[in-house]
């Protein structure tokens, strides 16, 4: 292939030429030759990490109700320690979204992950050895800064792999694998006592580290560093020996020398950056405020309230039924596209959190536990909220995140928005408590009912399709916007 010619091709798509001089037709011949073998293998190693991270989320569950009962007085935790337990995870992962935006820029994608992998190990090997519960705390800050990392460079690390093809697909790989971990500590929660636990936990990042010295780092970066030798070897590792990497090579070099080898603050005036980054930091205000976070660290205190017996089992359900769904969105995204599917999951959260509501309601008004037939109204709730969530607003807006952001500004957007996410995360989850006190249980889940009508209103306003598109071709969308 000519690469001078596919270059001016390109700059006529990013112009705005709606049927460029055979730009799709070439790009369709080189995909058509692109195997996706070692790409999958990059990909899974790189998502051990998202399952690291759902490990950790999902770790309080279980574990909280075993410490407030232990007969060891130095761990036993009261109501606020309890609560303290589950999301102070989140205090460590808004430091260590800050720290992976800088990470990703200094020392890029592929060492980044492996260097979260540490935090991620200390964290659980300084719970296994708890004597206090500050030793409880320490762990659960480290690992919660290992997820801040992991939860930015992962979709990074994926988008800037992937082609736009598979991108979809693959992208929603990391909040599969992140439901997966959920599950997992669930599961594991059933069987181990919070020490063994911890050790179970900690042996995908151990894993991820490990294999991770046999992966790549991503084209974009390299070339954005000026190593063209070195990005045509993981392009070729990456779409296998039969594709003209060359090509696809001069395309993201292209886009790195338009943009700039480094981020100024400047550049937040040019609308390819603020725009999407405007957006994604909404996508990740309205995904916390969705109420999930808080419903999945206190899946067992909520069935308990709701009045389930086996409360412990109940939150392995909703684990398979997160991770059942989390697969449909994966195997579906790229021919669905991200807008319908957080529109659809929208509305699914809405009638769902709204029946929710009027469930803890009605058993308000009940006395003498003649509520109890009302259960199944909690369950079939919970559910669709699960369900809905996982098909859209939880892989979606991590996906669109990674592929929004202009090369040069992908450390400091992605920083942000990561820090948006979980300083709303902590917010929800520590606030979770007082909110069901203050609001009562029904006025809380009508709360999340209000906000999840807002990120539907949102969503079919201002998100872009991106379905489909080269990330290239994502940026000039934005840039386009921006002229008269």
């Amino acid at each position: 292939m000519d690469i001078q010619s596919d270059r001016r091709r390109l700059l006529e798509a990013e112009n705005g030429d709606p049927n460029p001089s055979g730009l799709i037709s070439e790009q369709d011949a080189y995909l058509s030759k692109v195997k996706n073998r070692k790409l999958f293998l990059a990909s899974f190693v790189a998502v051990l990490g998202s399952m690291s991270f759902g490990f950790v989320l999902g770790y309080s569950s279980p574990v909280i109700p075993e410490l407030t009962r232990t007969a060891d007085p130095r761990l036993r935790l009261d109501n606020s320690q309890a609560s303290w337990f589950g999301s102070i995870v989140t205090v460590g992962a808004v430091a260590g979204g800050l720290l992976g935006g800088w990470m990703v820029e200094k020392i890029g994608r592929k060492l980044s992950l492996m260097f979260c992998s540490l935090p991620f190990v200390f964290g659980f090997t300084i719970i296994i050895a708890a004597q206090n519960v500050w030793m409880l705390y320490i762990g659960r800050v480290l690992t919660g800064l290992a997820s801040g990392v992991t939860s930015l460079v992962v979709p990074l690390y994926i988008s800037e792999t992937a082609h736009e093809k598979v991108r979809g697909m693959v992208g929603s790989c990391v909040q599969l694998m992140v439901v997966l971990g959920i599950m997992g500590a669930y599961l594991a929660g059933l069987f181990l006592d919070w020490r063994w636990l911890a050790i179970c936990c900690s042996i995908p990042p151990t894993l991820m580290m490990l294999a991770m010295c046999f992966m790549p780092e991503t084209p974009a970066f390299l070339l954005s560093q000026g190593k063209r030798r070195e990005a045509e070897e993981a392009l070729r590792f990456l779409r296998g020996p039969d594709a003209p990497v060359e090509w696809e090579c001069a395309r993201i070099e292209d886009t790195c020398d338009e943009q700039g080898s480094s981020f100024q603050m400047s550049d937040l005036k040019d609308s390819s950056v603020y725009k999407p980054l405007l957006i994604g930091v909404m996508l990740m205000f309205f995904q916390q405020m969705t109420g999930i976070n808080a419903i999945m660290f206190y899946a067992e205190n909520i069935f308990q309230q709701a009045h389930f017996k086996e409360s412990d089992l109940a939150s392995v359900i909703v684990g398979l039924v997160q991770v059942v769904f989390t697969g449909v969105a994966a195997g579906i995204m790229d021919r669905a596209g991200r807008k319908v599917l957080l529109i659809v999951s929208g509305v699914a959260m809405v009638i769902s959190t709204t029946s929710f509501g009027v469930y803890f309601y009605l058993m308000s008004k009940m006395q003498n536990g003649s509520g109890e037939d009302l259960t199944w109204l909690a369950l079939t709730s919970m559910a669709v909220f699960i369900s809905g969530f996982a098909i859209g607003w939880g892989p979606v807006p991590w996906l669109i995140m990674s592929e929004i952001f202009p090369v040069n500004a992908r450390g400091f957007a992605s920083a942000v928005v990561v820090l948006t996410n979980w300083s709303m995360a902590f917010f929800v989850t520590r606030t979770f408590h007082n909110m069901m006190t203050v609001l009562t249980n029904a006025g809380t889940f009508w709360l999340f009912a209000s906000m999840c009508t807002a990120n539907v209103i949102f969503t079919i306003i201002f998100i872009p399709e991106t379905k489909g598109k080269t990330l290239e071709q994502i940026g000039a969308i934005f840039r386009g916007r921006s002229g008269p």
